[in-house]
């Protein structure tokens, strides 16, 4: 299969084989490819569970099952309700205990038809495990640079699946920078869930699965953590497709959720802005969403404003409130994973949510901290 990158800046087109992951101009990149239709009565039915009875609409050629070296049964979690007309994807039951196996799945599966025998990824936890596990799978040597300060759990599972970690002091930003200039150094490749566009057509995923898990439609809103994206813009990328396949006729609204300590994307809607400026991270216990300047965040406000969404901040008291709230229905989540449910329990508050079906993910496992 030909599969392209096309800049979303300059709209130069470069084969996926080539080492760059940022277009000579700066722009980031999205993906070409002859994509098929998928056939949602059949792979609701599908013996496989997995993300990739999809196969059709990915990457990949289905024929020869690429995947079957790296993948573990990632997709195909369940739809919860919590409330009436409310539920909750339970994505932390995932092999590395989150949601992002979906991307890295994908990523570290053509990252190894690629021939790449080593990669590097940056991370505040939950992707750096991911890209470590499937790396393991792939046979692909991986190094996860991540700040000194991630939870010592997420640090371990990375190193439990043979990963180098790469501690850096600083900010999120710092560690990503890090990472680029070894990328730069030694010319690996740069398995990163934020460029390279791979990832996203793994996150997709969990709308294709909402679809069919809700009897082939769509929610009216999805209720979508934030800090660089990669839900948001997974979900967003699966209702184009489903809309230019003629599943659905208009868009469920993406909410996006930040935490108030660092809320740059927050900041730039209420602004009617395009572009994301970088704030200063004045610190949330929701590490994984503390991004100050999500490279992706224009894509993101295109998302949510092109849906009719919104962004919303809560605030570190109603994370952990709604963490609380949803260890107590059974559901042991990591913090950061509480933010959606707490905005969710703000729009319930403020009248926001009344005959509305919402849909929200529970991203990571509790015991990631």
């Amino acid at each position: 299969m030909k599969v392209n990158r096309v800049c979303q800046s300059c709209g130069a087109v470069t084969p996926l084989d080539t080492a760059s992951f940022r277009c000579a101009c700066g722009g980031l990149y999205r993906l070409s490819y002859p994509k098929g239709r998928i056939d949602f009565a059949a792979t609701a039915v599908s013996r496989d569970r997995s993300l990739y009875k999809y196969a059709a609409a990915l990457p990949f050629d289905a024929r020869k099952k690429p995947w079957s070296q790296a993948a573990m049964g990632e997709g195909g979690t369940p739809l919860l309700e919590l409330h009436k007309s409310v539920y909750c994807k339970a994505d932390y039951l995932m092999p590395t205990l989150s949601f992002k196996d979906r991307g890295a799945s994908v990523l570290m599966t053509a990252a190894r038809e690629l021939g790449v025998k080593e990669a590097v990824a940056d991370s505040s936890g939950n992707a750096g495990t991911a890209i470590a596990a499937y790396g393991a799978r792939a046979g692909i040597a991986c190094h996860i640079f991540a700040s000194a300060a991630t939870s010592k759990k997420k640090l371990e599972q990375i190193e439990a699946h043979g990963a180098l970690l790469h501690l850096t002091e600083g900010s999120r930003e710092d560690v990503a920078r890090a990472a680029i200039a070894y990328v730069r150094a030694h010319g690996l490749f740069y398995a990163s869930h934020i460029f390279n566009p791979l990832f996203y057509e793994g996150t997709k995923t969990y709308a294709y699965e909402v679809f069919e898990q809700l009897s082939f439609r769509m929610p009216d809103i999805f209720l979508l953590p934030a800090g660089n994206g990669t839900l948001v813009l997974g979900v967003y990328l699966a209702l184009t497709e489903l809309k230019s396949w003629g599943y659905i006729c208009e868009l469920p609204r993406i909410f996006a959720v930040q935490a108030e300590g660092c809320a740059p994307i927050a900041r730039a809607f209420e602004r009617g802005e395009a572009e994301v400026r970088e704030v200063e991270n004045t610190g949330t216990a929701a590490e994984g969403i503390a991004i100050a300047a999500p490279a992706r965040g224009a894509e993101i406000l295109k998302a949510v404003r092109e849906t009719k969404g919104s962004v919303l901040a809560v605030t570190d008291a109603e994370i952990l409130h709604a963490r609380a709230a949803l260890g107590l229905r059974g559901l042991y989540v990591e913090t950061t994973s509480a933010a959606s449910y707490a905005a969710y329990l703000r729009m319930e508050k403020d009248g926001g949510a009344e005959g509305r079906l919402i849909v929200l993910p529970l991203c990571g496992a509790g015991l990631k901290g």
